[in-house]
């Protein structure tokens, strides 16, 4: 295997591998010449807190790069996006004082509801649990196709299945944002800037003996890509409720296995929450 092979390959690689942490001009630059898509990387500049040099200098090393004038807007928006207000209090009232009643005010995450359970309609909060990169697959393939054959990279969560268990083959989901406007969410908070379900893929795992697997991103010598694989994918759609409020709907029921829900922008970091559950 060729020393320049393997230099394409840890290009490719490595823009995935960076950590949930404060971005720059370097870090778009490297995401650029990785050969991600501008809608990828703007997506990843307001997803996740960044400190960018604006100045005349900044911008021209900027286009020197071969950054695009698309990139650039979105971190100049960035760098001079005022602090997010806090909410007004007549905001956060509550709208009701059941916590089984999708209506009421509730923490920010994602619940089942659980219509006509045995002690009557109930909603259980998912608890994100912690997943890493940890897995690379189709290295030997990538080797033999010198760096056709892409390089599968993989979430992993330890444990083979999730504490959270439910048996309804296609329950109805409520998602609650911290920020209720589009895009404009907070990249330190819970949901790590997201404020739209669209944002997320319900993925099933695969178990691997005391751990789940799903493959998030892919890479090759000619660049690298997030995406997850069809076959591990579950449709759905949603219902914006109020500001901030979605009812998710699946597009078809279940079948037993473990699943979570993955926001695309953190299928760019090392590690990232999956916020997870199993279908018995």
């Amino acid at each position: 295997m060729s020393k320049s092979f393997l230099a394409l390959v840890f290009l490719a690689i490595c823009p995935l591998l960076i950590a949930q942490q404060a971005l720059n001009n370097d870090a778009v630059i490297k995401l650029v010449k990785a050969g991600l898509s501008d809608d990828l990387i703007i997506a990843t500049i307001n997803a996740q807190p960044g400190t960018y040099d604006t100045s005349t200098d900044g911008l021209v090393a900027l286009k020197t790069s071969g950054v695009s004038d698309k990139l650039v807007t979105a971190m100049v928006v960035k760098a001079s996006a005022p602090a997010p207000a806090a909410a007004p209090a007549a905001a956060t009232a509550m709208v009701g004082t059941n916590p089984d009643d999708p209506a009421a005010a509730h923490e920010a995450g994602i619940y089942i509801y659980r219509d006509g359970a045995p002690a009557g309609s109930k909603m259980a909060m998912l608890e994100p649990s912690i997943y890493s990169q940890g897995k690379t697959g189709g290295v030997f393939a990538s080797a033999m196709t010198y760096g056709i054959a892409k390089i599968k990279m993989k979430a992993v969560i330890r444990g083979a299945h999730s504490n959270t268990r439910i048996v309804e083959a296609q329950p109805t989901f409520y998602f609650y944002f911290e920020q209720q406007g589009a895009g404009l969410s907070n990249s330190s908070l819970a949901f790590g800037g997201t404020s739209t379900p669209n944002e997320y893929t319900l993925l099933k795992f695969d178990i691997k003996g005391d751990t789940r697997e799903t493959v998030i991103a892919k890479a090759n010598a000619f660049g690298a890509s997030t995406g997850t694989e069809d076959k591990a994918s579950t449709g759905f759609t949603y219902t914006k409720i109020r500001p901030g409020v979605y009812r998710v709907i699946l597009s078809a029921p279940l079948q037993p296995g473990e699943y979570g829900f993955i926001s695309a922008a953190a299928a760019m970091t090392s590690f990232s929450r999956a916020f997870d559950f199993g279908k018995n």
